[in-house]
């Protein structure tokens, strides 16, 4: 009989002041990076107006982490295969009303009455939650590629397909290197992994170079020489603003750039008003404390002996990191400009409160160190 032990023990604390500080030093640089713009959308009323909706989605956040730190994580295994078939629904609920709308934005959004919420923010959890049931019950069988490996890719297929004809091709770019580490560390094959990332990559270029502007976008980072002042105006920009800063910074509210000159400062590149404000030094602060709560992430997942709980905290983990770093890379002129924020530092709704809410489940796996007899044989490629 299948015996289940579970060792009590406290939250990562250490986790949660990590997160606290992140949230804090987001919350005072979207204000700053925000004020302008604020000024301008409400005709000088208020240079609060990006601040106070910051604050509300945050407490949304702290209640939906608070939430998942109470309540047990291994519940959701129970609900991952629905919430992948729900998240699947909105994906493509979002497309169809906005086709039948004639709206020609792009399809990232959905209007719940209540709240607007951005799908593939909702897909992303999802996703991980459903690889991490599966591989908690699949382990043994995930090195048949028909059997094991190829269920899942088809579940990560459909999800990616639904997000890049929104469009938002880098999302579902990041979703599909999410859901292949997690099906790596939970031990699938490398050489069914290798084969199918090159069949994906072989799908993807010509995918992304369906759209003119992403088109411009790579052409702009591959040879800036070459593209037009309008074209380059937000990369340069950027690092103009982060050149502004040097070591020190220009001090908080100091920024020039954020007054009309960058574009989007308080989303997709307020990492460059953190550069010109608080210096390069502020910039290895933040990147620390990314790195810092990666750091737990991965030490939850090794101190963890049940296999759902390690994939869920590696997910977890790795998509938080891979998002920051993503989103530094397009500021810095290392990688293509995407529309990927932040997490926890960009102004933003639904991302904010699922990323708060991955925290939360994270700090809940913390709590306890949970063995089932029979999973004693297996271990993630984490432990190797």
């Amino acid at each position: 009989m299948t015996q289940l032990n579970i060792i009590i023990k406290k939250y990562d604390r250490p986790l949660l002041i990590g997160i606290f500080a992140l949230c804090v030093i987001g919350t005072v640089m979207l204000y700053s990076a925000s004020t302008t713009r604020s000024l301008n959308f409400t005709d000088g009323f208020t240079n609060t107006m990006y601040l106070q909706l910051h604050l509300k989605r945050l407490l949304v956040g702290f209640i939906a982490m608070f939430f998942f730190i109470m309540v047990d994580y291994r519940l959701l295994k129970k609900i991952a295969p629905i919430a992948i078939v729900v998240s699947i629904i909105l994906l493509i609920l979002t497309k169809i009303i906005y086709l039948v709308q004639g709206n020609t934005f792009p399809a990232r959004w959905l209007d719940l009455g209540f709240m607007t919420v951005q799908t593939s923010d909702l897909a992303r959890f999802s996703l991980i939650l459903f690889l991490a049931s599966y591989i908690d019950r699949k382990r043994d069988s995930l090195k048949d590629y028909y059997n094991g490996f190829a269920p899942p890719l088809i579940v990560m297929a459909v999800i990616s397909a639904l997000v890049i004809i929104q469009p938002d091709f880098s999302t579902a770019v990041l979703i599909s290197v999410i859901g292949m580490a997690m099906l790596f560390f939970g031990g699938a094959r490398f050489s069914h992994i290798l084969a199918t990332t090159t069949g994906a990559v072989a799908v993807l270029i010509p995918a992304g170079l369906a759209r003119g502007y992403r088109v411009s976008r790579w052409e702009t980072w591959w040879n800036p020489e070459a593209a037009t002042s309008d074209a380059i105006l937000q990369i340069n920009q950027s690092l103009i603003s982060l050149g502004n800063g040097g070591l020190f910074g220009m001090g908080l509210g100091n920024s020039t750039e954020k007054n009309m000159f960058l574009p989007t400062p308080h989303t997709d590149f307020i990492f460059a008003i953190i550069g010109e404000e608080i210096g390069f030094l502020g910039t290895v602060v933040v990147l620390t404390l990314f790195l810092f709560l990666f750091q737990r992430g991965i030490k939850i997942a090794k101190e963890t002996t049940d296999p759902f709980g390690v994939m869920v905290a590696l997910g977890i983990s790795f998509s938080f990191i891979l998002y920051a770093f993503t989103n530094v890379a397009v500021v810095t002129n290392l990688v293509p400009t995407t529309g990927l924020a932040m997490p926890l530092v960009s102004y933003g709704g639904s991302g904010l409160v699922v990323n708060m809410a991955s925290l939360g489940i994270l700090l809940n796996i913390s709590q306890g160190k949970r063995s089932v007899s029979h999973n004693k044989g297996w271990s993630p490629r984490l432990y190797d």
